[in-house]
């Protein structure tokens, strides 16, 4: 039998303090990680082991962390300048201050409609359910947003100033053809155009905070309410960007119709299997991932992204191709993601698992894909009776999403 070393030892790798701040230090951590994990799994392909199969979900365990880690860093290198500066605007600088001290105290409620209008940040003096945030804790709030909702940093986004986004899809039909310098020229094909509608929906958080927090000087405001409201909204889209049914909430790449990437028409997102009814294939299931990345078309391979779960992550690690190269491959850089396939890869527990009938896995160029629609204008309802001594922030923006390009995505879907 092959020998397999304790499934508790690493060769001595530890995992990363949850303080850590050097990503480089995250990455090495990373790839020694990996080296142990295709040397271990090397062994147990040659012969099953179960002490083997232990220390393999332990590794994959401790990769998966050290991941989340580094993205965590990049994340907070991104939003590191969230907040900062200020408005040029001597109207928009003035409603700053209102609002900030509207904010701290419940100042200033009567005249924050008026100077709303004045800055051009609204068009009604009566707000109906709160205050228009400033530009700068609006701007904040996307930025945090941006970095932590998975599919909203991959996909194109649009701020409107209405609830609906209209866009005129051009589908190709022109006809054309080639002809001698005397030859009639008879008419041609007209393009086929598609009209995709995407709508806004509300979403909401309401965090709290103590009056002696808000009273505090130095707390700055809008990254603690960036900081706040992106987990309720992560979480919230994050869901409706993947599994979303359209109905008062984002339809998700998910939430359409889908049909064998062979039988392909625009309206439905096309798929490819993954040879078992509800896994990969017991043998060469890397072929399922090749079939997949030759599924989309190269004009949308070029800036392709896979997106999947953290769990399936840890299955597809185990795949090779057909000349035993590593599917999967760590991040050459610190600021650079994991691939597979050459193409980088990000995860998402939104995903579904592996199971019958599961699309467990996309591959798309989500940027022409996929359509983020956010309604300018995120408001905040000051709330200090209900909880007491918390003050709530009733914060809330309308947000949208859709397939815009049918071509550009495509999924995995667990079947034969």
């Amino acid at each position: 039998m092959t020998k397999i070393d304790n499934p508790r030892s690493f060769r001595g790798i530890a995992s990363v303090r949850a303080d850590a701040t050097d990503p480089n230090a995250v990455l090495a951590e990373i790839n020694k990680a990996f080296g142990e994990f295709k040397d271990t799994n090397d062994a147990n392909l040659k012969q099953r082991d179960a002490v083997a199969d232990e220390k393999l979900g332990r590794i994959n365990a401790s990769m998966t962390d050290l991941e989340a880690k580094l993205k965590e860093l990049a994340a907070s290198t991104a939003a590191g300048s969230v907040g900062a500066g200020g408005s040029n605007d001597p109207a928009k600088a003035e409603y700053a201050g209102a609002f900030n001290r509207w904010f701290r105290k419940g100042r200033d409620e009567q005249a924050l409609g008026d100077l709303a209008v004045k800055a051009s940040l609204a068009t009604d003096s009566d707000p109906d359910g709160g205050y228009v945030v400033t530009p700068e804790m609006d701007t904040a709030i996307d930025r945090v947003l941006g970095t932590v909702s998975v599919v909203r940093g991959l996909s194109r986004v649009v701020s409107v100033g209405t609830d609906e986004f209209k866009k005129l899809i051009n589908q190709g039909g022109a006809g054309s053809g080639w002809v001698s310098e005397k030859a009639s020229r008879p008419g041609t094909d007209s393009p086929a155009l598609s009209e995709i509608v995407i709508n806004a929906h509300e979403i909401y958080a309401n965090p709290a905070a103590t009056q002696k927090l808000l009273d505090d000087a130095f707390i700055n405001i809008e990254q603690w309410l960036a900081d706040e409201v992106s987990t309720e909204f992560a979480e919230q889209e994050g869901a409706a960007f993947v599994t979303g049914n359209g109905v008062g909430k984002p339809r998700g790449i998910l939430g359409y119709t889908t049909v064998a990437n062979s039988s392909y028409a625009w309206g439905k997102v096309g798929f490819t299997v993954s040879g078992a009814a509800a896994a990969f294939a017991a043998t060469d299931p890397a072929d399922a991932l090749i079939d997949l990345y030759y599924a989309l078309k190269s004009g949308h391979r070029n800036n392709a992204t896979w997106l999947t779960s953290d769990a399936v992550m840890g299955s597809i690690r185990k795949f090779k191709d057909g000349d035993g190269t590593y599917l999967w491959a760590a991040p050459s850089g610190a600021d650079m993601p994991a691939t597979i396939l050459g193409k980088p890869v990000a995860t998402d527990d939104n995903m579904p698992a592996l199971g019958a009938n599961a699309f467990p896995v996309a591959f798309g160029d989500f940027n022409r894909a996929y359509l983020v629609l956010d309604r300018v204008g995120t408001r905040v309802l000051r709330d200090p009776y209900t909880n007491k001594p918390y003050v709530h922030f009733y914060t809330t923006k309308r947000v949208g999403g859709g397939i815009q390009n049918f071509e550009a995505i495509k999924l995995l879907k667990c079947s034969t």
